[in-house]
């Protein structure tokens, strides 16, 4: 299950279970019953795979719960073993390893007070790489923009379901940054010191949250084209540099047709309309207890990611790069304290509480700017991703 489903999802799920724990089950209105979430993707990537089991949550509450304290392990049919450990909230095998093709999988959970879980035996999918991840500009009822798409193909004709996750990662700069700072250096008085370069650039990655699907099970030939992601010509995350991450997961029917079924769930207007999802069919079981009740996917199945970088002007030659902040205008003082109109105790507050930074000017006469002006750390990361490249 895609561990990007979010709690809008499990609300959503909660008001709607009833029946007992069995392969599939009917969503009904008005109902809350305590169930746990599993979200288990398992993949051909060498690593710690990760599993996240939760509880559903009613609408009032804030939160999820984490199910502490399960004992979780992934078997194979030759008698291999993973046995996942707890940390932070999510379940993390204790060695690295890839599930392989040929070879079927299943999950066993048992919680602590004593229930036990198990899924289906699963297998891993065709392995099908990314060809390419195409940037282009195109306009269309958003505006002008860059539409991203990635491509893949399957000459076998054996992948057919896809599902898509990515995580794009952008360069800010600071459209008022200063090579000197200002800083309270007494009762009433400022000093300006060389500024840190650290303030000036930044970097902020986000990941995509939404179920993407995608399958070419109706098309001639397997091969994709899928729109991933389509960001507008004034967004200020490509004003610079700009990466995106994109994985593609080739999953078999079964669990596209659960994500399908999710991705209707969570879709705003399924709750409301007369056309509801009705049925979520989970490859995981309760056998301890037919009355208990599960959600999710014990998802087996290969990834291929790529990354891209590009530049504003690569697109936007002869555009001015959109600003992060639509204004930033000067803030004048009068750095004085006795007179009429002074305005340093003013200054000196704004100062300690990082709401401003300057600009120019000394003595009795400042410029300042509020701080995101000047300083991308009020709102960003200035560390440099490891895989980023100029």
């Amino acid at each position: 299950m895609n561990t990007k489903i979010n709690k809008i999802i499990l609300l959503l799920l909660l008001c709607y279970i009833t029946n007992s724990c069995t392969d599939t089950y009917a969503l009904q209105t008005n109902t809350y019953e305590e169930a746990i979430v599993v979200e288990a993707t398992l993949t051909n990537e060498l690593k710690k795979q990760e599993i996240k089991i939760t509880k559903t949550a009613r609408f009032e509450d804030e939160g999820v719960t984490v199910e502490k304290g399960a004992n979780v392990i992934v078997k194979d049919d030759q008698g291999n073993e993973y046995n996942f450990t707890e940390q932070s909230g999510i379940y993390v095998s204790q060695t690295e390893f890839n599930v392989v093709p040929s070879r079927a999988y299943y999950l066993e959970i048992v919680t602590k007070d004593g229930k036990i879980y198990k899924s289906s035996n699963e297998t891993l999918t065709t392995e099908t790489p990314i060809t390419s991840i195409v940037p282009t500009v195109v306009s269309n009822k958003q505006g002008m923009g860059v539409q991203i798409n990635v491509n893949s193909y399957d000459p076998n004709n054996t992948s057919k379901y896809y599902r898509y996750e990515y995580e794009e990662t952008y360069k800010i700069v600071a459209p008022r940054w200063s090579t000197f700072k200002a800083v309270v250096s007494g009762p009433r008085s400022v000093d300006l010191i060389q500024n840190s370069t650290d303030t000036k650039t930044c970097y902020s990655t986000k990941k995509s949250t939404d179920i993407m699907l995608f399958n070419t099970s109706n098309l001639t030939e397997d091969r994709v084209n899928y729109p991933i992601r389509f960001i507008e010509q004034n967004d200020y995350i490509i004003s610079h540099r700009y990466s995106i991450l994109v994985k593609q997961y080739v999953e078999n029917l079964a669990a596209y047709t659960f994500h399908k079924t999710m991705k209707e769930i969570s879709s705003s207007s399924s709750v409301l309309s007369p056309k509801q999802p009705g049925i979520i069919s989970s490859n995981i079981k309760c056998i301890s207890n037919t009355d208990e009740k599960v959600i999710g996917y014990f998802d087996v199945t290969t990834v291929s990611s790529r990354r891209i970088f590009f530049n504003y002007t690569d697109f936007f030659p002869y555009t001015p790069d959109p600003a992060y902040i639509n204004q930033c205008d000067d803030i004048p003082f009068k750095f004085c304290f006795d007179g009429e109109d002074c305005e340093g105790e003013t200054m000196l507050y704004k100062i300690t509480n990082k709401a401003i930074t300057y600009v120019s000017g000394g003595g009795s006469s400042y410029t300042m700017v509020d701080s995101v002006c000047g300083d991308c750390t009020m709102f960003s990361a200035n560390i440099v991703p490891s895989f980023w490249v100029e």
